[in-house]
Parts: structure tokens; sequence; C-alpha cells
């Protein structure tokens, strides 16, 4: 294979009995693409025709939503074209590209629920302040924040890989991710430790600045009235859920998989499909039917058609 970056093709080695079932896989994976595109897409769409859903939680939820369309949008075309190809191959800067986006999102995720979590915590702990506090600028500051720092952060390892001589053409998975660096000849011990530093203020610190904000609020509402405790649960539980679901796959992509623990393909096939599948058609599920106001303009909606 040739090794200039713009020509070389990378093996994806992660499909399981492609040969057997790509059109019953290329049947599923087209129906969860058209079911993630149309669920989150009513949701924000609900969202940005109401005005009662013009708050800074309800525009957060949107944000996490519009995350999920784009990254479907990013990786089914790809996966869709695998399914029916004979061969399924991609380009270095194609992957590189995938590996960028990725990331990015996985890290907005987790900055933007940071800000929900500061946003309930405000409006429960807080409740006078909570105009002042959560004013439109500061929310726009959160969204901004949310979707550039990760971008920048996660630039940096791309463009340093970019120029990489790659000794090995065999990805094992089939969307590409940091593990992309297994394939060059020579591993930067520098690019590792930013991957690290990258993941601590990405990651790690979001979470556990979200688990310190639910806590602080649990134990504000436990001395409470049962009218607080209710509401509380009611607008908090949705985001916990979708945090232990999201921290739970992305545990395994970022953490096991770079631990290099010798996974069966079936299983490294099933945890990526939960990665493309499950997360981006849980959200709209979990924030439709658990958001109150949500569900309601859902309920009408759904009435009329």
């Amino acid at each position: 294979m040739d090794n200039q970056v713009n020509v070389t093709y990378i093996i994806i080695d992660g499909y399981v009995d492609i040969d057997e079932y790509r059109y019953l896989y290329f049947v599923i994976m087209f129906t969860a693409y058209i079911l993630i595109l149309c669920s989150n897409s009513t949701v924000v769409y609900l969202i940005w025709i109401h005005p009662n859903l013009h708050e800074p939680m309800y525009i957060f939820i949107a944000a996490l939503l519009i995350n999920s369309v784009v990254y479907s949008t990013v990786f089914y075309p790809k996966l869709l074209t695998d399914f029916l190809s004979d061969k399924q191959i991609i380009t270095y800067s194609a992957c590189l590209f995938q590996w960028f986006i990725f990331y990015s999102l996985v890290s907005s995720e987790f900055l933007l629920l940071a800000a929900m979590a500061y946003d309930r915590y405000v409006s429960i702990c807080k409740p006078l302040q909570y105009p002042t506090i959560m004013r439109k600028n500061t929310v726009i500051m959160f969204l901004v924040l949310a979707w550039l720092v990760p971008v920048c952060l996660i630039a940096v390892p791309i463009v340093q890989n970019v120029n990489k001589k790659l000794c090995k053409f065999i990805f094992k998975g089939i969307i590409c991710s940091s593990t992309v660096y297994k394939l060059h000849c020579v591993e930067s011990r520098t690019l590792n430790i930013y991957g690290l530093i990258v993941f601590s203020n990405l990651v790690l610190l979001p979470v556990l600045f979200i688990l310190f904000t639910y806590t602080r609020i649990f134990i504000i509402t436990y001395r409470s009235c049962r009218e607080v405790r209710r509401k509380a649960a009611q607008t908090c539980l949705p985001h916990l859920i979708v945090l232990i679901n999201f921290s739970c796959l992305t545990t395994y992509d970022v953490l096991l998989l770079r631990l290099e623990i010798d996974f069966p393909k079936t299983v490294r096939f099933i945890m990526s499909l939960q990665l493309l599948v499950y997360h981006p058609l849980f959200n709209p599920i979990i924030y439709g039917l658990k958001m109150k106001e949500i569900y309601k303009h859902l309920k009408r909606l759904f009435c009329k058609m």
C-alpha cells in the first residue's frame, strides 16, 4: 500500500459474519438511522416552536439531541456503504476525521451534561437567583464552550497524526477511534500523555462535577418538603440516567480499548453498535417521556396526527 496519507487505505476488521448477514445489517441500521433522525429532530422541533420550552434546561437538551443527529449523520452513511461492499476499507484521512468527530461530540456531551447539572442546581437550590444567574448570555456561553473547547483540544492530536507513518493497515473496529495509534510505526508518548490530560479535563472533571452537583441537590431536597423532592426527582432523574448510560459506553471505548484488553470480536462489534444505535435513540426517548413539558407537547403532536 502507498504510504502517502491521501491514498493510504485501512481495512476495517470489526464486522461479524458480514458476508452472511450484510442485508440484515443494512436494514436494521438503516431503520435505526431513520428512527434516530426522526426522534431527535422531533424533540428539537418541539423545543424550538414552543415558547414555554425556551428555558436553559430544554435548550441544553436540544443541544444534546443535535449532537446525536450530527454523530449519526457522520457515521451511518459509511456503515451502510460497508454493509453492501465486498471490502470494508477507509482512507487514513477519513479515519482521522471519524476520530475527531467521535471524541469532539463525546466530550461535548459530557460538558453539556455538566451545564445541565449546574442549571438544575441553581434552579432547585437557589431559585430566587436563577433568573440572574442563568441569563441568555450565560446559556450561550455554556453552549459555545461545550462545542468549541472539545474541537480545539481534540484537533491537536489529529493534526499531529496526519503525517504519521503506518506499519499496520488492519483496524479492529467498525468506527475509527484513538486506537488508530496502534497502527502507527512509532507511538508518541507525548500524545498519549496529552490524551490523558484531555480525557481528565473533558470527561473526568465534568463527571465529578455532575456527581458533586446532584449530591448537593439531593442533600438539600431531602431536608425540604415532599413537593420539592418530587420536582427534583422529576427533572434530575433523566439527566442521571443519560449520564450513567453514556459513561458506561464511553468507559468501554476510552479506557478498556486503550488498555488493550483482548475482547472477542463479537463483543467489540456489539459494543460499537451500542454507541451507534442505543445511545442516540436512548436520549430522545428518555427526555421525551420523562420530561413532563416535552411529553405534553409530544402527546399533543401525535394526537393531532
